[in-house]
């Protein structure tokens, strides 16, 4: 049985101050957990009721497991409906970005993206499409929100996000910058060379003034029928496609 404290600490992570002062954050469902299991990320707890372990396999020693009750695991679930695992899982501390590491490749830059739903997707998108990191203005929804690691589907687990002054980065950046814009060079016919920077804005305003005077390159999907925007996802995944078609 969980202590009260238990259940208060766990809770607490599925608010970002709790996670900075705790430095973890939630995995649920024996899917993800597993993929971070078998990644570069510190789990440190597992809990999982009887008939969920199983889906695990074998937990590695170094992992502290315990076995819980079905109401113990609602009691610090953040789901509706709890999939018998819930993992807790160390925050990376990444070294600050260097121009250097922006070279020989392209990186997505997310400008205040603030929909957990949004940002998990991205995150399984590029996974997906062969990314490895994922840029974020520092108000960005945290990366280590539960609606975003359960909409990473496992993604989060080997992908870098970090979080920076982006316009900064795109001063000093030592590669083209290119940004999803309303009345750009149309997407197809843009030549991305080899590296860059991919900007992608917040889903109401777009990638804001500052950054977007920043901007070498600016370019849109073409528009075919009359919706007059499209989700910040799905932007990414056809700039990614984009990408990965020319590559």
């Amino acid at each position: 049985m969980l202590s009260k404290l238990q259940i208060r600490t766990i809770t607490s992570l599925q608010h970002k101050k709790f996670r900075k002062e705790n430095g973890l954050f939630i995995v649920e469902g024996a899917k993800s957990l597993t993929e971070f299991i078998h990644s570069d990320y510190v789990v440190q707890h597992i809990f999982h009721t009887p008939p969920a372990v199983a889906k695990l396999g074998k937990i590695p020693q170094n992992i502290k497991s315990d076995e819980i009750s079905e109401q113990d695991l609602k009691r610090i679930s953040a789901l509706k409906n709890p999939q018998g695992v819930l993992g807790l899982v160390q925050i990376p501390e990444y070294p600050p970005l260097t121009p250097v590491e922006l070279q020989h490749g392209f990186h997505l830059v997310l400008d205040s993206i603030q929909d957990p739903g949004n940002l998990g997707t991205i995150i399984r998108t590029a996974e997906w499409f062969g990314f490895s990191r994922i840029i974020c203005s520092a108000d960005s929804v945290d990366a280590y929100n539960p609606k975003v690691v359960q909409a990473s589907m496992g993604s989060l687990a080997r992908m870098q996000i970090q979080y920076t002054d982006i316009e900064t980065l795109i001063v000093n950046a030592p590669v083209p910058v290119f940004g999803a814009v309303l009345d750009g060079s149309p997407l197809y016919e843009t030549d991305f060379g080899t590296e860059g920077l991919i900007v992608l804005g917040n889903e109401g305003n777009g990638i804001r003034e500052a950054v977007l005077s920043r901007i070498q390159h600016r370019v849109t999907i073409p528009k075919v029928g009359r919706a007059e925007s499209l989700n910040v996802a799905v932007s990414a995944a056809l700039f990614c496609a984009e990408l990965a078609r020319k590559r």
